[in-house]
């Protein structure tokens, strides 16, 4: 992967267009993902467990803001999302609604831990890299040939209980294949690829021999992690790992590089388990983007786009206004090819206090409308990503506007080692910069780096 930081997270201010492909289209090629994105969730899930007892264990507050985190990323984004609540814990499920309504490809990671501490490796980390592949699929929005659905499991440390209840209560019913991320920045890394689906093996394996990398498959997970509910129940499963408990070979050593007659993870199930100690950033690095490769091999067609298809965008593309204060822009359509064709429009990712109306709420494609976008006292400063869909007869696009509402923020000059607030504004090399995400900064993290956490105001 390409150390490039420019974000796809939900929260940059710049528009994004989801554009058709083109006639004669060819299929994707899979995205590199900025590997700062993905550590910038992990240090979000530090920062959670930090203020929620020291751990996200299921049913505690800390895995409870957790999942609040992904959701909220995820609706920004223009997923349909939903919890699903069981006995001692809850899952999260999220599915795109671009692509046909079947057959599934779901993808999960628990996002519960141990009560010892953060879980970053287990299991942040795998949950982490699922949703910047989500929002990297939002963001990119390509021709799909299946459905996609992702999984967060609350409750896997308990005997995988909410992948369990999932399955058992009809969630596999049209799942062609599950693809399951548990631990994949181990420390002392290996590269593991589940064996049990040849197919699926294959999605991952492919990737790791296009940058010289020789997996071995994986034997430690078995039985040991969420995918066992799916393949219980019939599903074809696949996934990766990095390793947990088990020792390293001299072999694996001199294969991957580490230390041999080691834990591949030294502080697995340990209060050690935090970010930025226990995270190996090349390993994350990698496997973040094996996962994109397999979803993007699986799930990613070459169809050509709809013969009536659009463009549409906003403008302006953001907005500041103070609590109670009204913003404006403009949704405009475009024909891109064919027919002109009604499309309605709505909102996605609207923040608590916050109201967004459209005149007219229904255009023909080449039309325009006025967005209207009010807040009321209530509404907690911050900066929000509003996606802004347009369903039409043939095709469905987004665009995205950002709405910072102003309020009492934090100042100064950036420093390292500093916890700041969402909302809080910095100054940083004579630029201002508001705060996306709270978290206490690291060196590396300055503004300029780390475009998920900041944006230029």
């Amino acid at each position: 992967m390409k150390l490039t930081l420019g974000a796809v997270a939900t929260l940059a201010l710049t528009l994004t267009f989801l554009q058709p492909q083109t006639a004669n289209a060819v299929a994707e090629t899979a995205p590199d993902i900025p590997i700062s994105n993905v550590t910038a969730h992990l240090a979000q899930f530090q920062q959670i467990a930090n203020a929620n007892g020291g751990n996200r264990a299921s049913g505690r507050p800390g895995f409870t803001a957790s999942l609040n985190y992904i959701r909220g990323k995820l609706d920004a984004a223009g997923y349909t999302t939903r919890v699903q609540s069981f006995s001692g814990g809850s899952n999260l499920i999220a599915d795109w609604r671009g692509g046909p309504a079947g057959p599934v490809l779901m993808l999960g990671a628990h996002l519960d831990g141990v009560s010892a501490g953060a879980a970053i490796n287990d299991n942040a980390s795998g949950s982490g890299a699922l949703l910047e592949v989500a929002l990297t699929l939002a963001a990119r929005n390509p021709t799909l040939t299946k459905h996609v659905r992702f999984g967060w499991w609350g409750a896997e440390e308990q005997g995988l209980v909410g992948s369990r209840y999932y399955v058992q209560n009809g969630g596999a019913q049209g799942v062609e294949a599950y693809l399951n991320f548990d631990m994949i920045s181990s420390r002392n890394a290996g590269y593991f690829v589940y064996d049990d689906d040849a197919t699926l093996r294959q999605a991952f394996t492919e990737y790791f021999t296009s940058i010289g990398v020789q997996p071995d498959p994986d034997r430690e997970g078995d039985g040991r992690s969420d995918h066992a509910s799916f393949k219980n129940a019939g599903v074809r499963v696949g996934g990766l790992a990095t390793g947990a408990g088990a020792i390293k070979t001299a072999a694996q050593a001199a294969k991957w590089g580490g230390t041999a007659n080691a834990p591949f993870d030294s502080c697995y199930h340990r209060a050690c388990d935090t970010y930025p100690a226990n995270v190996n950033t090349t390993a994350l690095d990698r496997n973040t983007d094996a996962i994109a490769h397999a979803l993007w091999k699986l799930a990613v067609g070459s169809e050509n786009p709809p013969a009536d298809d659009y463009t549409i965008s906003v403008n302006p593309a953001s907005a500041s206004v103070d609590p109670g204060g009204t913003a404006t822009t403009t949704v405009s359509t475009q024909v891109s090819s064919g027919q002109a064709q009604s499309v309605t429009l709505s909102a996605s990712g609207v923040p608590a206090g916050v109201s967004v109306t459209f005149s007219p709420a229904t255009i023909t494609a080449g039309q325009s409308s006025t967005v209207t976008i009010a807040t009321t006292a209530g509404t907690a400063p911050g900066t929000y990503p509003i996606g802004v869909n347009g369903d039409g007869a043939s095709a469905d696009r987004s665009a995205s506007f950002s709405l910072t509402v102003a309020g009492d923020t934090g100042g100064g000059t950036w420093v390292a080692y500093t916890s700041y607030a969402a909302g809080d504004v910095v100054t940083y090399q004579g630029s201002s910069y508001r705060c996306l995400q709270a978290h206490t900064s690291l060196p590396g993290w300055e503004p300029t780096n780390v475009p998920a956490l900041w944006a230029r105001v």
